[in-house]
């Protein structure tokens, strides 16, 4: 039987990001960070079993929200719980208002040590999008922020990209068994029960609510 070639996500070194300026939780400052990331010339592909345990590096992984607000004025966010088959077995049953993965091999053409990183980016990002969701409103989208969590298991390994999603109208629903229990929440609801969300979803729900 064949053995099933394993993920090559994309990475950079960890030593990369210290260098551009460590922080813990969030940091509004993309510009410091994702273009210099982009166009370091430090990004690899490596196995992603391999990276998962090597703090040595950070997994770059678009964070995907969704927020609308309704005609009281009530400013919602996209909520989910995660199922039992996803792919992060740290996160199962967790809730999240965050839609992304990895980028990967799957999201260039040709050379991906010579493809153009921003627009491998890019195109990662909106594949995980059209994986796990079905969009059918109008949005515009901004770019927010930066996520680092280096007091975690899973943080220490992966660096987040936060995408803020401001839609027309809440017409966002799953398109994964993994995505349950979705419904676009008060932001000041969820930020009531952020126990019950895995931690980026924390530090990403307290970036929106201080920036009101």
């Amino acid at each position: 039987m064949p053995l099933v070639a394993e993920e090559q996500v994309l990475v950079i070194p960890t030593e990369l990001f210290h260098s551009l300026g460590h922080f813990q939780g969030f940091s509004p400052e993309v510009d410091r960070y994702l273009k210099p990331i982009l166009e370091s010339g430090q990004i690899s592909y490596r196995p992603r079993g391999q990276m998962e345990s090597d703090p040595s590096f950070k997994q770059l992984i678009p964070y995907c929200l969704f927020r609308y607000t309704d005609e009281a004025g009530v400013v919602r966010v996209f909520s989910y719980q995660r199922g039992q088959s996803g792919g992060e077995a740290r996160l199962k049953a967790k809730r999240s208002v965050g839609v992304g993965g990895h980028i990967s091999t799957l999201d260039h053409q040709g050379d991906a040590q010579a493809a153009d990183s921003a627009a491998v980016y890019r195109a990662g990002l909106m594949r995980e999008l059209d994986e796990e969701v079905s969009i059918d409103a109008a949005s515009e989208e901004s770019c927010v922020g930066m996520i680092n969590d280096d007091e975690t298991d899973v943080g220490r390994v992966h660096l987040g990209v936060v995408h803020v999603f401001d839609m027309e109208s809440p017409a966002v629903a799953p398109r994964e068994e993994d995505i349950q229990d979705a419904s676009f929440l008060p932001l000041d609801e969820i930020a009531k029960q952020l126990d019950n969300y895995e931690t980026w979803s924390q530090i990403a729900v307290r970036a929106l609510v201080d920036a009101r």
